[in-house]
């Protein structure tokens, strides 16, 4: 009996790491995690509030909040107030790391 092998299915594709712009509490991160890993949003945001409490956790949270960017905002969606600002800090820091800043 010649039993035929399926072949092996292709893993998930997961999005590029980036901040959400839609689904929200207050940057982005934790979902932007969520969807990159495959880890529950939920679990982010609970690991981010144990952070904060020792202290840890805002850091945390505000470089990585400039560090992502961001992903693009849904047609008709209207950004964030502090989404400029973020923006703005982002490019600095990218420019910066990459050594192409302005002389």
């Amino acid at each position: 009996m010649t039993e035929t092998l399926a072949p092996n299915p292709a893993p998930p594709v997961r999005p590029a790491l980036q901040r959400s712009r839609t689904d929200t509490m207050l940057g982005g991160v934790s979902r932007g995690l969520a969807d990159a890993t495959g880890i529950d949003v939920v679990l982010w945001r609970v690991g981010f509030l144990v952070l904060a409490l020792t202290g840890a956790g805002f850091l945390v949270y505000a470089l990585l909040w400039v560090a992502l960017p961001a992903a693009p905002l849904p047609a008709g969606a209207r950004p964030a107030p502090l989404d400029g600002f973020v923006e703005r800090l982002h490019v600095r820091l990218t420019g910066a790391l990459s050594g192409s800043r302005r002389r």
